[in-house]
């Protein structure tokens, strides 16, 4: 048999010691560093990626999921709208709905449920809420708050007046698409949600706001005095309206803080 080096080196060494630890597998799992530092850093001490951006363990949604959202909103209330200017196939289901429905509880009832997307119900909630974000430094969320809500009347109002449609029960009339009851609920609640959902930590605000938005739709369409059509296009076009609210607003945007006085 061949003397190989190592052999040779282990036959010449006849003195007696203590084993010498040779690197390889069995302590490859507890590396030296010349720095002193621990081989591996504390799961406390880790720092995740930025919120939303690609990198952070575990994946959090970020731009792609909004921009999915918008498209696919800014999709459906594109083909509401022209459904409803060429009177297409997409309004059959609309008014048997519509019929099955109006006037089904009473009208009292339906009537105060519509009433809360009333201004002057609704949006003092919002304003409150804007007043309670900007003070606690969320200045940029609460004008994107207040724009989303001067947008509806902007865009709601031309709407009516370009898609003329007529109303459930009065059919001589017209401007009944899209629901503005429904959009200033929408924008007022949800937005006075995002707003205050970053400092309870609950899910109550949106629950509230879904909650108040759904009974003035089904106020409004009960009573009859909107299609379910122009309320679907409201939520559409106001979900357009509160994605920057909602960006605006996330935990993970930095806070100014008023400057303390010296």
């Amino acid at each position: 048999m061949s003397e190989t080096p190592r052999s040779r080196e282990i036959g010449g060494d006849t003195s007696a010691g203590l084993p010498q630890h040779r690197t390889g597998h069995a302590f490859a799992h507890t590396p030296h560093r010349s720095d002193s530092r621990p081989p591996q850093t504390p799961r406390g001490a880790r720092r995740p990626g930025p919120g939303g951006r690609p990198g952070t363990i575990p994946p959090v949604p970020g731009r792609p999921a909004t921009l999915l959202v918008a498209a696919l909103c800014g999709l459906l209330f594109s083909l509401t709208t022209w459904q409803v200017l060429v009177a297409g196939p997409l309004l059959t289901p609309d008014r048997a709905l519509s019929r099955a429905l109006v006037r089904a509880v009473p009208d009292p009832v339906t009537e105060r449920l519509s009433d809360l997307g009333n201004v002057p119900v609704a949006v003092p909630v919002l304003v409150l809420a804007m007043a309670y974000a900007a003070r606690h430094g969320r200045r940029a969320a609460a004008l994107a708050a207040g724009l989303a809500m001067a947008l509806v009347p902007a865009l709601v109002v031309p709407l009516k007046v370009w898609t003329a449609r007529p109303g459930p029960l009065e059919p001589w009339a017209a401007g009944y698409y899209p629901s503005g009851h429904t959009a200033t609920a929408f924008v007022a609640y949800a937005g006075a949600a995002l707003l205050v959902g970053p400092y309870t930590r609950r899910p109550w605000p949106a629950a509230c706001a879904l909650a108040l938005t759904a009974l003035t739709a089904a106020g409004l369409v009960l009573r009859g005095w909107h299609w379910p059509l122009d309320v679907l296009a409201s939520l559409l076009l106001c979900t357009l309206l509160l994605l920057p609210v909602r960006w605006a607003a996330s935990p993970d945007r930095p806070v100014r803080r008023p400057a303390e006085p010296e």
